[in-house]
């Protein structure tokens, strides 16, 4: 059953046109994704797979094929209904953090929420946006602006901001890309509790030990699965952070 995964595709395609030359970034990927699972999306530049995030992220649309998002069958919506889909059922964290600036962390986590069923009045809007915040640990941080953040902070803010809504799915592209290793464990060690407490996650990354941190690697090679398999030894960041700082 298509509402069995909060994420299924079958035969998934997308083409774009280069003058006369037809590139075919996608060529058929089937994929489900379980409510809870921790997926890593991998491949090389031109694989497919800021592709597949855009398709799965309803920020673009496939040419060929058929998608369904927690139940809810995607292809072939119009703008306004994959907006609507993208705001109330998908979170996004991007490798630039993407927060407004001379903004505090509460009201760049509350954005969301003003396009939201969840947010019509104030007092609830601040209510989630502060029990977001508090869930990446950074209540103490609410009135800081991104400036006054470290990049570590400045991501879990962004967390925060893709948590509020409470959606299906957390997608995070490149999520640790502008961070030290220390603060990309501390980020990985943030999204594995996430993910024990049932926040379904879709990482892209090219690092091999942020997508060991995963429960499962899709890999991709020409627009299509190369692998698909569950990560043998996961990564612990939470407790990899603990001997370095017993080691320090």
């Amino acid at each position: 059953m298509a509402d069995a995964a909060v994420i299924r595709t079958e035969a998934l395609c997308r083409t774009y046109s280069a003058g006369s030359t037809a590139v075919h970034a996608l060529r058929g990927v089937d994929l489900s994704v379980a409510p809870g699972e921790m997926l890593a999306i991998m491949g090389a530049s031109g694989s497919g797979k800021s592709t597949l995030m855009n398709l799965l992220g309803c920020l673009d649309s496939p040419s060929g094929g058929r998608y369904w998002l927690d139940g809810a069958r995607v292809d072939g919506l119009d703008r306004g209904a994959l907006a609507e889909i993208r705001n109330t059922r998908i979170g996004f964290v991007f490798q630039g953090f993407n927060l407004l600036p001379r903004t505090s962390a509460l009201d760049n986590v509350e954005l969301p929420l003003l396009y939201h069923h969840h947010g019509g009045r104030r007092r609830d809007r601040r209510r989630l946006a502060l029990e977001a915040l508090d869930s990446v640990g950074l209540a103490d941080r609410i009135h800081h602006e991104p400036s006054e953040l470290s990049g570590g902070q400045q991501q879990r803010v962004a967390i925060a901001r893709a948590l509020v809504t409470r959606p299906a799915i957390v997608l995070a592209d490149e999520p640790t890309g502008n961070l030290d290793s220390r603060t990309s464990l501390e980020v990985m060690a943030l999204f594995q509790r996430l993910n024990a407490e049932g926040v379904t996650v879709l990482l892209v990354t090219h690092e091999h030990d942020i997508a060991a941190c995963a429960t499962r690697i899709v890999e991709l090679r020409d627009g299509l699965i190369l692998r698909d398999e569950p990560v043998a030894e996961r990564r612990d960041a939470a407790r990899e952070l603990a001997r370095q700082a017993e080691a320090a």
